[in-house]
């Protein structure tokens, strides 16, 4: 799937294995999310991957910058992580450092993203009866 033109012009301003590497991720994202929105939240320095247009509505996120590339997680403190990718010590949030294409395509790191896409479902379903 490629880039639409927003993602693309925020994704070319980082260096080529970043950018690379933030294409392939996209593209896991995709297949794992059905229906799932992109946004780009150039203050934030991001790529949000939403079922709405609310920071709650949001599953993970894109994180590129000049060192590298992660994956960020809303509710990511609460995923379960057997393989122990997630880092951070945030209260909510959490990331995945991507440390190259081999791990974009890793089982470990796809289950992670299904496992956000039902705790997502979990909230939007505990928000309805609320």
């Amino acid at each position: 799937m490629a880039a639409d033109k927003k993602t693309e012009a925020f994704l070319s301003q980082y260096d080529e294995e970043v950018y690379s590497n933030a294409i392939k991720l996209r593209e896991i994202l995709f297949m794992a999310l059905p229906g799932i929105t992109e946004q780009v939240d150039i203050p934030a320095k991001m790529v949000m991957y939403c079922y709405g247009q609310k920071y709650t509505e949001m599953v993970c996120g894109i994180i590129p910058s000049r060192k590298g590339l992660k994956l960020g997680f809303y509710k990511g403190a609460d995923l379960p992580d057997p393989a122990n990718l997630l880092e951070g010590n945030g209260k909510i949030s959490r990331y995945v450092v991507i440390k190259g294409a081999k791990q974009i395509g890793s089982a470990s790191l796809k289950k992670l993203v299904k496992a956000a896409l039902a705790a997502y479902k979990q909230r939007m379903t505990a928000l309805k009866k609320s």
